[in-house]
């Protein structure tokens, strides 16, 4: 498969997971600080979830529904991406994101925001403590998904499970970001504080999938 049709690929699929994901979030009325309801968690976290799903299954076989720079520098560190096809996915990423926030924000504008992150009580450090850890968790599922050929079948579904569990529990703490595109680019439309804190958001992410993909080298989970 070419680069060129991989990158089409990650493009559409980030496309729709910002789209829709934040795009959920924003009508629901999703809001950090506690103020979101049960079902406004459920509804938002499950958008999320079903993207992946839905996308793993119409691009899985083109670029490997990636849609995230965290999980390719994951498989980038794992050896299952070269160098050239993680720089043209991480720009395919990155220009779909924005290419969803930008008609969200033509649908909805920026009033009630675009699904942004936010720090925790204001806390550098325990925002990007918590978006580690949700990124690891998160793509540690993604590389044991897809660590075996059998496992294709299923693999959309467990991961499209394990980013609705993170948002289940992120949501509140930050909104949960775990991949820097779909954190950059509501907070390129959104401006002020979402964009002085993304730096967060994007190094966080990172950080958690690049722990996820050592802890996958020494346990032999992804070979």
């Amino acid at each position: 498969m070419s680069t060129l049709k991989k990158c089409i690929a990650e493009f559409i699929g980030t496309f729709v997971l910002v789209l829709f994901g934040c795009g959920t979030a924003v009508v629901v009325g999703a809001k950090m600080s506690g103020e979101l309801s049960t079902a406004g968690y459920l509804t938002t976290a499950l958008a999320f979830g079903l993207v992946i799903v839905a996308m793993a299954y119409s691009i899985g076989n083109v670029s490997g529904c990636h849609i995230n720079p965290a999980v390719s520098i994951a498989m980038l560190i794992v050896k299952k991406l070269s160098v050239k096809d993680f720089a043209a996915y991480v720009i395919a990423q990155v220009l779909g994101a924005i290419a969803g926030s930008a008609v969200l924000f033509a649908l909805v504008g920026k009033e009630n925001g675009l699904g942004e992150n936010g720090l925790y009580n204001g806390s550098i450090g325990l925002s990007f403590l918590v978006e580690v850890i949700l990124t690891c968790v998160f793509v540690l599922a993604v590389l044991g998904a897809t660590a075996k050929k059998e496992n294709g079948p299923a693999a959309g579904l467990v991961i499209g499970g394990a980013l609705t569990l993170v948002h289940i529990l992120g949501i509140y703490f930050t909104g949960t970001s775990v991949n820097p595109a779909r954190s950059l680019a509501p907070a390129i439309f959104v401006g002020g504080d979402a964009l002085s804190c993304v730096w967060v958001f994007i190094l966080a992410p990172l950080c958690g999938g690049i722990l996820a993909a050592i802890i996958a080298k020494a346990t032999k989970l992804h070979e």
